[in-house]
């Protein structure tokens, strides 16, 4: 995992506290996201307001990834990267959601492993692929750590804690197909899990699908390592998480009529 250089080693995320900006856009995802959980619509409503959150971030996901962003008709298989994402944001939502979170927490190599399964059903052709990292090149023992992280190997803010697990998951590529399903979907699952956005009612992913170029050259800053690459992916995806924010609110508005 890239790592910012620090003399502490007790908690490896730390350091990011200390970069420029970084405590203040924590922060400022922080409160949009308690903030639209206030909403009027979604001190009752938020069911379908999540619901309808998690069909946008699938198909905004999916474009992410160069797949489409038009529902098939009923009946039609559709876009398999599509397909894919569609069945991540099902386990997502609802009933499910509360048994992922459940496993992410006592076990996120097992959620993630899931989470694979669902994104690259359509996309692999040997199915015992599915749901197994690659070998070699430190893929296993980077996937511990970050298991490590995510069951309490740090107190990072959870805008902060999101954003890492999603960049080393972009980073890493641990599967080798739908890695960035995956990444984005473990992203929601530790805003869920911390308490972050508890009902899952942001919707980052059409930020990062409409800025893109900016998305893919974070991706590229935190894998460099760099202090710079590292903070600016974080204030990035902070920055995502308050424009998802606004996404929601919009989602809500729509509903209260």
């Amino acid at each position: 995992m890239p790592a910012v250089p620090s003399d502490t080693v007790t908690d490896p995320l730390a350091p990011l506290l200390d970069l420029p900006g970084v405590r203040d856009a924590a922060d400022r995802a922080r409160d949009a996201l308690a903030e639209v959980h206030r909403h009027r619509t979604n001190r009752r409503g938020w069911a379908n307001t999540a619901a309808e959150a998690s069909v946008r971030a699938a198909r905004a996901s999916a474009a992410i990834d160069g797949g489409s962003m038009e529902l098939p008709a009923p009946g039609e298989t559709g876009d398999p990267i599509l397909a894919g994402a569609l069945r991540v944001a099902q386990t997502l939502d609802g009933d499910a959601l509360g048994n992922m979170v459940s496993t992410w927490r006592r076990a996120p190599l097992q959620a993630l492993a899931r989470l694979h399964l669902l994104a690259a059903a359509d996309l692999v052709d040997d199915a015992t692929q599915l749901g197994r990292p690659r070998t070699g090149s430190g893929v296993g023992e980077r996937l511990d750590g970050l298991a490590q992280l995510v069951t309490g190997g740090s107190n990072a803010p959870a805008p902060v804690l999101a954003a890492v697990v999603h960049g080393e998951l972009q980073a890493l590529k641990p599967f080798g197909v739908a890695d960035g399903v995956v990444a984005r979907a473990a992203s929601r699952l530790v805003c869920v899990a911390t308490g972050l956005d508890t009902r899952n009612l942001g919707v980052p992913e059409v930020h990062w699908m409409r800025r893109i170029d900016a998305y893919r050259s974070g991706i590229e800053g935190f894998a460099a390592g760099t202090e710079a690459g590292v903070g600016g992916w974080v204030i990035f995806c902070c920055g995502s998480l308050e424009a998802g924010a606004r996404e929601a609110t919009s989602i809500a508005e729509a509903f209260a009529g």
